[in-house]
């Protein structure tokens, strides 16, 4: 993003998750889910992912996910990613599992994720939770659990600072210059990396 102003400072990002925490026991307690499972999205997923384990008293260790060449636009949109492997702690096949991320804005790193999800193997269930949504997604995806709601102009952006303290900022859409697509694409995608700047 260019120029950033604080959207919702350490608090306010701290009272989301603690709602978020007490919406996802009372959602998991509703489904009678023994033993979830939750994957945090590199970069900011794993930072939320973290404190809502805490809070949660999950057994089983976070897993992490490094979606950056599952997503469509990955050409696109110009990432310059950073290597951070994709970690899951124990197998997915038929386990519920609490898919966890900063922003919902496209929608498309979502649907990367499962993606990348059911390349690992078959989930029971699926539940996503994201500190914050905005209007105006590309995909038809929703979050079952959703700390902090964001109306935005469509040149304006939210992401995710951190991870001490955890900071919402928004700002404006950086312009990107169209690329052709990279004869690398197959194989980076075992690298499974993600940048810090792709709308989610």
């Amino acid at each position: 993003m260019s120029k950033t102003d604080i959207w919702k400072d350490a608090g306010e990002v701290d009272a989301a998750i603690a709602r978020m925490a007490d919406d996802l026991t009372a959602l998991i307690a509703e489904r009678g889910i023994q033993d979830p499972l939750m994957i945090g999205i590199h970069t900011g997923g794993v930072w939320v992912a973290d404190r809502l384990h805490e809070r949660l008293g999950i057994s089983d260790p976070i897993g992490h996910l490094d979606i950056s060449f599952y997503r469509d636009d990955f050409t696109r949109i110009g990432m310059h990613p950073q290597v951070r492997p994709s970690y899951l702690p124990v197998g997915v096949d038929d386990r519920n599992l609490i898919l966890v991320d900063d922003v919902l804005q496209s929608g498309r790193t979502i649907r990367a994720a499962l993606n990348v999800l059911f390349d690992y193997g078959r989930p029971a269930s699926v539940m996503l939770a994201t500190l914050a949504e905005r209007d105006g997604r590309e995909l038809p995806i929703a979050p079952d659990v959703v700390g902090l709601h964001a109306k935005l102009e469509r040149d304006e952006q939210i992401k995710l600072s951190g991870p001490e303290p955890l900071l919402m900022l928004r700002g404006k859409t950086p312009r990107h210059a169209a690329t052709k697509p990279s004869s690398d694409r197959k194989s980076g995608q075992d690298a499974r990396t993600q940048s810090d700047s792709d709308p989610t």
